[in-house]
């Protein structure tokens, strides 16, 4: 299977917040979505594909210089130059599409390419063409983006990191038959009134799994919240809540991370226990700010979120004592697969995390999670920030974006064509 690229193209759409996502970094109140199409020839058939991604500077692209805007307009323009010279930044040959997409990636990763750019910034561009050629060429060939490894190919830029296999046999043996559910989750951001931000939420749709954003400027504080939600949680019902906590990159380093988990414990021993992981609790450049990781992962899972940003980290991070990763289909489909399977080859373990994927990138990261054995299900959480960017797909994948019974349905996930677009 070899796929060319025959054109591009991006459009961008101002999509408003709901109400506002708090990170560490700031308070998100819109974003920006880049729609990409792709069109490709495999063999003599040819077909358009699709992928979408909020380019979300202020998770990708931290700090108060450039501003906002400049940030948004240089992601914009990056997208719209690689639109403009897709084969090229995916080495000028048809090739298997996983290889595109890695090649996509080392192209957007070289230093000299928007060098004020952070390198997940570019990534985040990068990602919905990714998706596109993925999808396209199986639309192309009526069949599952995740039915292009059931044969082994050449991928010259991933084989290397399997000794004695390949990248397509091992991410053969990493996906699974795809389920039809898969547990939904419910952002807790730091200032959320639980009563009236949280509760519907569970009685409307029967959330269970919570993930709850802390600030990491006060263990006692942050162990409290931590509490807080799972003593609400039991308050209305739910006999066995889930909790992750995300501090995105806020805590010093593993001692305030060994911290916070001694002071839950002391508060409330059952909180500490319905605390399932933790996402990447420290700064994204695991290379400049490494840290032993294995006594706090023997307590409560650690997952890289931010900082895996190149295939050369997999075991840098291995080495470190992360449990395993949080992958986010924003950083690309083929950069998603190849660590995934890394990851379950060498022993560590996987989440599905969100960038709030609207549409079409819900459907893909819906996907990826029916096709990995990731440890959360799926975070989605346009349904909770950006309901309005789904309405095109309502009623008809209600299942998906309207959550019931705390999870997230898709029936045939199997035979769905590419990664979904035409849904």
């Amino acid at each position: 299977m070899k796929t060319g690229l025959l054109e591009a193209g991006v459009a961008f759409v101002e999509q408003p917040f709901l109400k506002p996502l708090q990170i560490s970094s700031g308070l998100i109140t819109q974003a920006t979505e880049a729609r990409v199409s792709v069109r490709v020839r495999v063999g003599s058939r040819e077909a358009t594909g699709r992928g979408s991604i909020y380019l979300s500077d202020l998770w990708a692209w931290p700090g108060v210089s450039p501003d906002r805007a400049a940030k948004d307009a240089a992601m914009r323009r990056l997208c719209e130059r690689l639109a403009a010279s897709l084969a090229d930044a995916c080495g000028g040959e048809a090739e298997h599409p996983l290889e595109l997409g890695l090649r996509l990636h080392h192209t957007i990763s070289a230093p000299d390419l928007c060098p004020e750019m952070p390198l997940l910034a570019r990534a985040v561009c990068a990602s919905p063409f990714d998706a596109a050629i993925h999808d396209a060429t199986g639309q192309a060939l009526e069949t599952s983006a995740f039915r292009f490894y059931d044969e082994t190919a050449a991928i010259p830029s991933a084989d290397a990191w399997f000794p004695g296999e390949s990248a397509c046999g091992a991410i053969r043996r990493a996906l699974r038959p795809p389920v039809p559910s898969l547990d939904a989750w419910w952002v807790v951001s730091a200032r959320d009134d639980l009563e009236t931000a949280v509760r519907p939420a569970v009685e409307r749709s029967g959330i269970r799994c919570f993930k709850i954003k802390v600030l990491a400027k006060d263990n006692a504080a942050d162990a409290a919240r931590t509490a807080e939600v799972f003593r609400a949680a039991r308050r209305w019902g739910i006999a066995s809540p889930v909790l992750s906590v995300d501090s995105n990159e806020g805590n010093p380093d593993t001692a305030a991370v060994l911290d916070y988990l001694d002071r839950l414990e002391a508060l409330d021993p059952e909180a500490y226990s319905a605390l399932d992981y933790l996402e990447q609790p420290t700064a994204r450049d695991i290379a400049a700010h490494p840290f032993d990781w294995r006594a706090a992962g023997e307590r409560k899972p650690v997952f890289l979120d931010e900082g895996l940003t190149g295939l050369e980290l997999l075991p840098v991070a291995k080495q470190q004592g992360w449990n395993g990763f949080a992958l986010k289909t924003c950083k690309g489909h083929s950069f998603t697969l190849v660590s995934a399977a890394w990851a379950l080859a060498n022993g560590m373990e996987l989440s599905l995390q969100d960038l709030t994927n609207p549409g079409f990138s819900a459907i893909h990261a819906f996907l990826v999670g029916a096709h990995l054995p990731t440890r959360n299900g799926v975070e989605l959480n346009s349904p909770q920030y950006t309901p309005a960017a789904n309405a095109p797909w309502l009623p008809r994948l209600a299942g998906l974006f309207a959550v019931r019974d705390g999870r997230h349905r898709m029936e045939g996930a199997g035979e769905i064509r590419g990664l979904g677009s035409e849904l």
